[in-house]
This record gives C-alpha cells, structure tokens and sequence, in this order.
C-alpha cells in the first residue's frame, strides 16, 4: 500500500442514487506495516481474465484469508475487469493495471483502465444480459468507488474494499 500513497489520497468518484458520479474522498491508505501489495498490468483483451482470477485466488488464499472473502473477492475483481474491458479499454495494446492492497484489517482491490469515463451504477432489465457488475460489486464488498488515474496516467481506477472479519 505504501507504494501508491498518492492515489489513495486523490478524490473519488462513486455513483450518486440517480447514476451520475460525484466526487468524494478515497479511503485512507493503508497503513505500510503489516501490508500487502500486488500488482499487475495486463493487456486488456478477455483472455486475460482467467489469469487474473487465478492471481487474485492464489494471493488471499497465501494470506490465509476465509475462503468466502477470497470468493467474494475474486468475483469483485473479475467484474471489474470484465466492465474495465467493455468500457475502459477500447483501444489496441491498451492495458489494465490490478492492484490488491491490504493490512490485517482491511483488504481493498482496484481495477485501472485507460478511459476516463466513469462507471454508472444501473439497474439492469430482467432480461438484460449486461448492467448488474456494479450491483454485484457492492453486494459482495464493504465500500466501492472510482478514483482519478496514477499522477502521468489516464484512466481511471475502480476500487472496492473489504472488512477483514475477526480483525483486531
């Protein structure tokens, strides 16, 4: 965590009720001891995904986090990729960039694409095969949000966070 402190003190963006983003603070870093850091920049193509799930996979179950949070995680992270490629990343040789950060206390993910559009939380027709990722997101996580780009990138990052269960 440590190693992005700038990112973490930049204003987020989290979707109001009606769907439009306003802007608020980002969760406080995580504090560098005791904490966790991964973080890969893949292409942004589909095939991709299931490396992706498998990392996050292998990264919480080595911390030994509850097999629940580690499923719940890496569903959270694989729609975020999923959205970071529909909507983030049209471009040839564009990139998405995750990040898993955490203490014994809180664990938190994001997701970086190079689009600066922001996401819009919708309610998703029953026959819709698309627009639930975000609803999906904040039923399995604590908090989510969007935060500007790394300082010398464009994009943006989506976030969630969880409460680690039994932490001091």
């Amino acid at each position: 965590m440590g190693s992005a402190p700038s990112a973490a003190l930049a204003p987020a963006v989290v979707p109001a009720p009606s769907g439009a983003a306003v802007f608020r603070a980002a969760p406080p870093p995580i504090p560098v001891r005791g904490a966790h850091l991964l973080r890969t920049t893949v292409p942004a193509h589909p095939s991709r995904a299931p490396g992706v799930r498998a990392m996050v996979a292998e990264h919480l179950t080595r911390l030994r986090l509850p097999s629940e949070c580690v499923d719940n995680a890496v569903l959270a992270t694989d729609e975020l990729f999923a959205n970071a490629l529909k909507h983030g990343s049209p471009d040839r040789g564009d990139t998405i960039t995750v990040t898993i950060e955490g203490d014994p206390r809180e664990l938190r993910v994001s997701v970086a694409d190079r689009s600066s559009a922001l996401p819009r939380a919708r309610t998703a027709g029953g026959t819709e095969e698309s627009g639930r990722g975000l609803a999906i997101i904040a039923a399995l996580t604590d908090d989510w949000g969007i935060a500007r780009a790394d300082p010398g990138t464009t994009g943006k990052k989506v976030w969630f966070s969880m409460v680690l269960q039994g932490a001091p």
